[in-house]
């Protein structure tokens, strides 16, 4: 994945239809930053304001307040007299990300290994691993990666408590693009596959130290392909970032 484009192609919205039941500024910031996360805006594009008006036959008020939310969640940038661009990666912000969940996902498949798994946890467990299975036989990148996502949604369900899905939800987003640029690779989709294989039967074994040693390999392998990534995907990323980053892994 390397693309250089520097407009929004309309091919990435041709299904996007405003629905006037609902606020314009929302869909459009939705839309935009389901793009960015899934790279089909990449790191360094430029957008703007009246192309993206366009392409949604939107007014100026609702992209504007839709540049607005996307700034705030630090996904696009804007340089005075040279325009709006998607952010690039920061290796920073990615390494704090990494390390929150990490920390936080150790701490869910503990307490599960201390309360046990409910009986409707364990089934979509199963059902997800199966899923996960026939996704990587097929090489379905997209869809690996959304059972990859719901199988981490399962586990933060089952802890029954409400606040620890929507913070890994947020300390994700971070790191989702780098994501995609990891799962390109099959041999890695499979190793993924492999690491949740063995969570979830540390899990449903009550062993909480093979589940956490397990969990925190499988977290950190994005981190272990970083330099690599940088190297094939420098424009992606933060100069600066990008140059303390092959340092720290020379």
């Amino acid at each position: 994945m390397n693309k250089d484009a520097t407009t929004v192609e309309r091919g990435s919205f041709t299904d996007a239809q405003l629905d006037f039941n609902r606020p314009a500024n929302e869909q459009i910031a939705s839309w935009l930053k389901s793009a960015i996360l899934s790279m089909e805006l990449v790191p360094g594009q430029m957008i703007s304001e009246a192309e993206i008006g366009q392409i949604f036959g939107a007014s100026r008020t609702p992209v504007r307040e839709a540049f607005a939310q996307l700034r705030e969640e630090r996904l696009i940038v804007t340089w005075p007299s040279r325009g709006t661009f998607v952010s690039r990666l920061s290796v920073a912000q990615i390494k704090g990300a990494q390390f929150l969940r990490e920390s936080l996902e150790a701490a869910v498949v503990e307490r599960l290994c201390a309360k046990g798994l409910p009986a409707q946890a364990e089934a979509a467990l199963k059902d997800n691993l199966a899923r996960q299975r026939r996704a990587v036989h097929k090489g379905d990148t997209v869809g690996f990666r959304d059972l990859d996502d719901g199988f981490h949604a399962i586990l933060a369900q089952a802890t029954q408590f409400d606040r620890i899905g929507a913070v890994l939800t947020r300390e994700k987003a971070v790191l989702d693009r780098l994501r995609v640029l990891a799962l390109d690779s099959t041999a890695h989709r499979g190793r993924l596959l492999e690491d949740h294989r063995q969570i979830a039967q540390a899990i449903l074994a009550r062993d909480a130290t093979s589940a956490v040693a397990h969990s925190r390999q499988h977290l950190r392998r994005v981190l272990n392909t970083l330099s690599d990534l940088v190297a094939a995907n420098h424009s992606y990323f933060d100069f600066d970032d990008a140059t303390k980053t092959s340092q720290d892994h020379a």
